[in-house]
């Protein structure tokens, strides 16, 4: 299989916005910035899907890479968001929308999204999804097939053990999560050695919320180094041995200019590094209330058009610093711009499609307790 000649990928999930409250107005000159430096200085793989920004995700990587710079410097993976498939004949008309958007012939890695045992028993096995991708692969538009998954290493095991065609999987991995029960990361990471299948990992900030650690946190890390704090998610999940790329959903010029300078000529952790990790894993675990990412996956399908990551943010705000006046006046922005908490109907959407497996709705009650 053909490995990405550095271990940092571009994920293009969270990139620079000039409305912060409408994720789908990209800041293309930002963007362009971004993205040149990251070419310039010899990276090559970006991630996107068919739900990223709202399907503009796509639409910004053909403008900026594929129309920018010839096809055979640069790596593309995009995915099949199998969570709105409702028959088969909608693979063929996303497929063929994605290489639109995107301005190529083939995508060099092309996955399904998000799978979990829902998704695989309700819509990948009856409408035959990894039968279309290996179709796709065979008439040259995909180099190598796979997907991303969310759910326990059992499941996983399963899908790799009836798809032994699969090449790569997307797991969420990162040090928090490594012994996570609801994630699972090692348990996933070591199915797919078991299974000799090549890894790439999102999420390896987990959405951000490991570069916002406490401060004893903080001061742990730059005791032992000058690197910055996202260097130790970064350099942790590409120190893992089956890992062939390590996404950042990078959103600043100031974000990429670090991520290259301790990934450019990479170095996985010393013994004494994770050793470090080891006890900022028990302070960050004893301040995170809610462990939500930010992915937003949550938001498309609500009715009452809740701004569930943003409400969960600030309700980690809270806990981490206590209740303050800015917070209040935050939770008046957030509920200007849409639903409240206490407005949930309790329809479960948001539940079923959180790779975090967050009890959403019931989170939501205890924010409106605490703020309305």
């Amino acid at each position: 299989m053909m490995i990405p000649n550095k271990k940092l990928g571009f994920g293009l999930m969270r990139l620079p916005l000039t409305n912060t409250q409408d994720y789908k107005t990209i800041d293309m000159d930002k963007a362009k910035q971004m993205i040149d430096t990251f070419m310039n200085n010899g990276f090559t793989y970006f991630d996107t899907a068919y739900v990223y920004h709202g399907g503009i995700s796509e639409k910004m990587f053909g403008e900026l890479v594929s129309k920018r710079y010839p096809r055979e410097s640069f790596t593309v993976t995009s995915k099949m968001p199998m969570f709105i498939i409702e028959k088969i004949e909608d693979y063929e008309r996303i497929f063929n929308e994605q290489l639109t958007r995107c301005q190529v012939e083939y995508f060099d890695y092309y996955f399904l999204h998000s799978l979990n045992i829902n998704t695989y028993n309700d819509k990948v096995v009856p409408h035959k999804a990894f039968e279309f991708i290996a179709k796709k692969k065979e008439e040259g538009k995909i180099k190598h097939i796979g997907f991303s998954f969310h759910d326990t290493a059992e499941v996983l095991d399963k899908i790799l053990t009836e798809h032994p065609e699969v090449e790569l999987v997307q797991l969420q991995i990162n040090y928090i999560d490594w012994e996570s029960e609801a994630i699972q990361s090692r348990k996933c990471y070591e199915v797919c050695v078991k299974h000799n299948k090549k890894v790439a990992i999102m999420e390896p900030l987990k959405g951000g919320k490991l570069i916002n650690i406490p401060q004893e946190a903080i001061k742990l890390f730059k005791q032992h180094s000058n690197l910055s704090v996202a260097s130790w998610g970064l350099r942790y999940a590409a120190s893992l041995e089956n890992v062939i790329i390590v996404l950042s959903g990078m959103s600043t010029i100031e974000q990429v200019e670090d991520n290259i300078s301790f990934m450019k000529d990479f170095k996985p952790l010393s013994n004494e590094e994770q050793c470090v990790i080891k006890e900022v894993v028990d302070i960050i675990k004893n301040a995170i209330a809610i462990p939500c990412t930010d992915c937003k996956y949550c938001i498309d399908g609500c009715p009452m058009q809740i701004q569930i990551p943003k409400y969960f943010s600030l309700y980690n705000n809270t806990k981490q610093f206590g209740h303050l006046k800015e917070h209040d006046d935050r939770f008046k922005r957030l509920s200007d711009n849409g639903g409240l908490p206490s407005a949930c109907i309790e329809c479960g959407q948001c539940v079923s499609v959180c790779p975090q497996h967050i009890n959403i709705i019931e989170n939501l009650k205890v924010i409106s307790k605490e703020f309305e």
